[in-house]
């Protein structure tokens, strides 16, 4: 067994006075907490401006304080190590636990400073030649320098600045002070460096926590009497299960409210790296999100059951589209009104309206931003969920996925692989990871190149597939979909590329190497391979089972007859009022009750279209991860409502496949059998 690490944001909507009983509403709640990340915060900002340059950056970086001793790994120790004290302003009180959370704030800014520091450096000494390319050399040059885990985006916006910075100045900055500003500090409380002189966590339920934490009872507070304890019911929410391990919090105040950041540890199962026999394939779609297969390795070949699903985010990121260039367009009128102000002085009769608008328009920026922030991380967890959801109901042990970490936007920017590349494909696979440990399932990357490029069916490696717009015009250039002219498989481009990830991965899961420090499982070698399809047999119809226990034939040929005609031709039925079948698409009906003559009328319409909804699928599924949709207008009694055979994610203009089980493979009569095995 190993342990997982998470956090659940909570809410802390009253607390009690300790000593006094007094309960304490949420507004004044907030308050209190609020005073507190300020006296905070405002230590962690002073020890970092006062610490921002190159002697004491190089003094935390060695690792070693004045007295030769390693520092610690809790920064709060380190700092005091190293002698970088930090005191409250003249007359106000302030405990020395309240210190600690202040630099071990101020810690964890400048650590991840010296990791910039470090990317910067690295990308400076092995500057390219020629503009805007490395060589191999150079590749191999850079990567010799980087720290372990830097990815390939880091790489790239760490490029850009020092490359804005060159534009500007014409030389390269020979830190990373001279790119950057000290970092601001959020203001929140980092608990976790206190004790129990300032806070205590304990549970009262299976639902529930205590928190017990001291607050000033003033803005400034001057003395101890100034301060007093308070507790704070917490509600946990159903991640949280009642045997997770709960951690000190971090306390921070948001819309008003106290959140409460709660770290937790669960217990989890030890997802191996090989021995994986039904596994899950993704790919990072240009047509979709995400689209994937499921699969199967039988002696030494992969079998998939033929059917793809796909997360569609073409409406969600048509919104982030809407939303990116709104918030440049403020962004570009807010510099411009800073530029206007910088130009006048507060005398001019135009500064105060200026102004006005400057805030304005900078308040709007960063409800945008906000929006954005979310609107991205709802996206990403539910095609997690969706990604996890798939692998758990086929029973697969390890779920691969396209390693894209070079991924750049090129070529066609209204297409969604422009629109959602970069940050947020890392937020999906970090929420795959998470989710998937849950379940004890492994997450590995396989390398990308080729993917799409070669036939899953038919000579991996070697047969190229041809890529057109739709599956009836194969002979025209486009890149949905894709043809193969030797086997004439002809399926959705992304579909193929999942298959192929999905064959890499399991057939080349021996070369799977995990990352020392980070966890991160990945395969660097192409293990080429065909992918079966396996066509599900289909259960005996009732009168085939007769016709079986019978001997007799299923389709009897109609005994002869003489063809003259020695009999008169059937009248169709007459149509009644007690005949409700033939009245049922006849709106005319009503309107001849009273009508005698009306209600021998015959009538052979056909409805148009069906009157009843459609009956559910008769096979075992689920639906995909997110709320439950609500009841359509043709569905009032069901609550998972189809919209253009997708399922809704509860995820605001987003489908995807629903999720199914998967087949087992085999000679069986109700198994399926393996065809087109290359």
């Amino acid at each position: 067994m190993s342990e997982l690490t998470a956090t659940a944001s909570c809410t802390a909507y009253a607390a009690v006075v300790e000593a006094s009983g007094e309960v304490v509403p949420q507004p004044l709640v907030a308050r209190r907490v609020a005073w507190l990340a300020a006296l905070a915060s405002d230590l962690t900002a002073r020890l970092v401006a006062a610490r921002w340059n190159p002697v004491d950056l190089d003094a935390l970086a060695s690792g070693v304080g004045p007295d030769g001793r390693v520092l610690p790994s809790k920064g709060w120790m380190a700092l005091r190590r190293l002698g970088w004290g930090v005191g409250p302003p003249s007359g106000v009180h302030v405990c020395d636990r309240v210190l600690r959370c202040a630099q071990e704030q101020a810690a964890r800014a400048l650590r991840l400073a010296l990791y910039r520091r470090r990317l910067v450096a690295a990308i400076v000494a092995t500057w390219p030649q020629a503009t805007g390319a490395r060589t191999g050399a150079e590749w191999d040059a850079l990567r010799a320098l980087l720290p372990d885990g830097v990815t390939a985006a880091d790489i790239r916006n760490r490029t850009r600045q020092v490359r804005a910075y060159h534009d500007e100045y014409g030389a390269f900055p020979a830190d990373l002070i001279e790119l950057e500003e000290p970092p601001d500090v959020a203001a929140q409380v980092v608990l976790a460096a206190a004790d129990r002189q300032l806070v205590t966590l304990e549970r009262s339920g299976s639902r529930s926590a205590r928190l017990r934490v001291r607050l000033p009872l003033v803005e400034f507070p001057a003395s101890g009497r100034d301060w007093a304890w308070h507790v704070l019911p917490v509600a946990l929410p159903p991640t949280v299960t009642p045997e997770a391990t709960l951690l000190t919090p971090t306390a921070r105040v948001s819309k008003g409210r106290v959140r409460v950041d709660l770290p937790f540890r669960i217990p989890i199962g030890v997802a191996p790296a090989t021995g994986h026999t039904v596994g899950c394939g993704f790919d990072w779609g240009l047509n979709t999100l995400l689209a994937g297969t499921v699969g199967e390795l039988a002696d030494g070949r992969v079998i998939s059951d033929g059917r793809p699903f796909t997360y569609d985010a073409s409406g969600v990121s048509a919104k982030l589209h809407r939303l990116r260039a709104e918030r440049e367009h403020l962004a570009a009128k807010h510099r411009h009104l800073e530029r206007l102000l910088a130009g006048i002085t507060p005398a001019d009769s135009r500064y105060a309206a200026l102004r006005t608008a400057w805030q304005r328009i900078g308040v709007e920026h960063e409800r945008l931003c906000a929006r954005f922030r979310n609107l991205n991380k709802a996206l990403a967890w539910s095609a997690a969920r969706w990604a996890v959801d798939h692998a758990v109901s086929a029973g697969a042990t390890i779920i691969y996925l396209e390693d894209l970490a070079t991924l750049e936007a090129r070529g066609r920017r209204g297409s969604v692989n422009a629109r959602l590349s970069g940050q947020m494909r890392g937020k999906i696979v970090e929420a795959i990871r998470h989710l998937a440990a849950r379940h004890s399932i492994a997450v590995v990357t396989v390398p990308a190149r080729g993917t799409s490029r070669y036939c899953p069916r038919c000579g991996a490696g070697t047969s190229i597939l041809r890529h057109c717009p739709a599956p009836d015009r194969a002979g025209e250039r486009g890149w949905r979909w894709a043809y193969c002219p030797a086997c004439c498989l002809s399926c959705d481009r992304d579909w193929a590329a999942a298959e192929r990830i999905l064959a890499r991965g399991l057939l080349g899961q021996n070369a799977t190497r995990t990352h020392r420090s980070t966890g991160v499982r990945t395969i660097h070698a192409v293990v080429e391979g065909n992918v079966a399809r396996a066509r599900p047999r289909r259960k005996l119809t009732r009168a085939a089972r007769r016709a079986r226990r019978t001997r007799a034939d299923l389709h009897p040929r109609p005994a002869a007859r003489d063809r003259a005609k020695n009999r008169p031709t059937p009248k169709r039925p007459t149509r009644t009022l007690n005949n409700p079948i033939n009245n049922l698409n006849d709106t005319s009906a009503v309107h001849s009750a009273n009508n005698p003559a009306d209600q021998a009328m015959t009538s052979s319409r056909v409805p148009d279209r069906r009157t009843v909804p459609a009956p559910p699928p008769t096979s075992g599924g689920q639906r995909p991860a997110g709320h439950a949709p609500k009841p359509g207008r043709h569905q009032p009694h069901r609550t998972g409502h189809v919209r253009n055979s997708h399922h809704r994610t509860g995820f605001h203009h987003a489908k995807a496949t629903p999720v199914l089980t998967l087949a087992k493979h085999g000679s069986g009569p109700k198994q399926a059998t393996p065809v087109r095995v290359a």
